[in-house]
């Protein structure tokens, strides 16, 4: 994954780590705390379902066309390595068998 992949990955998980401290430390009863926190769940799960929907249904949508790019690029390294490693693997082969006839 590329550096603005993670960036941005570790971005929002500290935004929500953050949110969810400054929640359960806010001088809030417990009662009012957790019904807040899961207010913002629901609304986090309603997001998160309706972007995995468009990305299964293939709803173009910003979020979605960046996660097929990243997802392509991912697959596109993971292929070419691949490749690379056959090749090596190929070559290594070569030279046993070259040096078993000699």
């Amino acid at each position: 994954m590329s550096k603005k992949g993670n960036t941005l990955i570790s971005f929002l998980a500290g935004a929500a780590a953050g949110a969810v401290l400054g929640i359960l430390y806010a001088p809030d009863k417990g009662t009012t705390t957790r019904e807040k926190l899961s207010f913002k769940l629901d609304k986090y799960k309603k997001t998160l379902e309706e972007f995995v929907n468009d990305l299964v249904s293939g709803k173009v949508t910003p979020l979605t066309t960046q996660a097929k790019m990243q997802g392509n690029k991912v697959a596109s390294e993971a292929k070419d390595k691949a490749e690379r490693l056959l090749e090596d693997v190929d070559e290594l082969l070569a030279q046993i068998r070259g040096s078993k006839n000699s």
